[in-house]
């Protein structure tokens, strides 16, 4: 009997990019550097994963694994290994770099797309709203906004200064010297060791890609990003080389699925009706708690409650 074949779920693509999140962007760049031989569902509700989360990555064994990491680990296990000719000092540069990305560029990335207002309400939650299916767009891209606010109050830690103004001065400063950096250590190569692309190369193009192809109305690191001009060109050609049709891909929202979507049917059916529950506590909840709807007597009249959630679901959508 074959085994079956390893399954990568991961968010969907746009903004000219094969996926819209970074992590998932990073594992889909990793396996298309390796040639790992993946079925890959890109989707948009992410209940529909296997774990719950995206990126995910189901074994041909019916492990799932859902950190990048672990992921790309997996994916050595099996072969697929970007970093077999790297000599020992590369793999300790890859390390060192791999830990100034997380320190200086992930914060202000996360900045960027969903603490700064500006872009978080133009561009991230208006590709989410209009991606995921109803009703979780009325929620869920809130939720993942509180749990980014969270990821950047632990990679700031203590020396994350009060005053907001002071802290986005210095996380932009150092992403700035960061980016520097990596302009300098690429120089004229077509990746960060030579000829052939490695793990590094996945992760510094997950982070650079997003950066330079969302159109962000408040985009001072693109500025810098922009002028640095061998970095711009890598990116073009990781996306030219590697992925010449999903580059293309706009927001794909609310569509059935098809193709190799259907064998999820099962699964399908039962997240449709978990997410409407959800959907309907969550708004139900949402306008009792903010007092648009009172539960006064013991008939009330129907019209005002239906224009309640109306009104709460607008409220929602601003």
């Amino acid at each position: 009997k074959m085994a079956a074949p390893m399954e990568l779920f991961c968010w969907s693509g746009g903004w000219g990019l094969p996926s819209v999140d970074l992590d998932s962007l990073a594992v889909l760049t990793y396996a298309r550097f390796t040639g790992a031989p993946l079925k890959v569902h890109k989707i948009s509700n992410p209940w529909r994963s296997p774990s719950g989360t995206l990126p995910a990555l189901r074994t041909s064994h019916g492990e799932v694994i859902s950190v990048p990491h672990k992921i790309i680990t997996h994916l050595r296990k099996e072969k697929y290994n970007a970093d077999y000719d790297l000599s020992a000092r590369q793999g300790a540069d890859t390390l060192a770099f791999m830990s100034l990305l997380e320190e200086k560029l992930l914060p202000v990335l996360v900045h960027t797309f969903w603490i700064d207002t500006k872009n978080y309400v133009e561009v991230t939650r208006k590709w989410y709203a209009e991606a995921m299916p109803f009703p979780l767009n009325f929620f869920l891209p809130g939720r993942m906004q509180r749990q980014y606010m969270e990821r950047l109050e632990l990679l700031s830690g203590e020396h994350m200064p009060e005053d907001e103004e002071e802290l986005e001065k210095e996380l932009y400063r150092e992403a700035r010297e960061c980016l520097t950096l990596l302009s300098q250590r690429l120089g004229s190569q077509k990746f960060f060791f030579g000829d052939a692309p490695a793990s590094l190369d996945a992760f510094v193009f997950s982070y650079l890609a997003l950066l330079l192809q969302a159109k962000l109305p408040s985009g001072k690191l693109q500025a810098h990003l922009r002028g640095l001009h061998n970095l711009c060109a890598y990116c073009t050609h990781i996306l030219s080389l590697y992925f010449p049709w999903d580059g293309a891909e706009v927001p794909p929202p609310r569509q059935t699925p098809a193709g190799p979507e259907t064998e999820e049917e099962p699964y399908r059916r039962r997240n449709q009706i978990l997410s409407v529950l959800a959907g309907l506590a969550a708004m139900v909840g949402y306008a009792l708690l903010s007092g648009i709807v009172s539960i006064q007597r013991a008939t009330p009249a129907r019209a005002p409650g239906t224009r309640a959630l109306g009104m709460a679901e607008e409220d929602e959508e601003e």
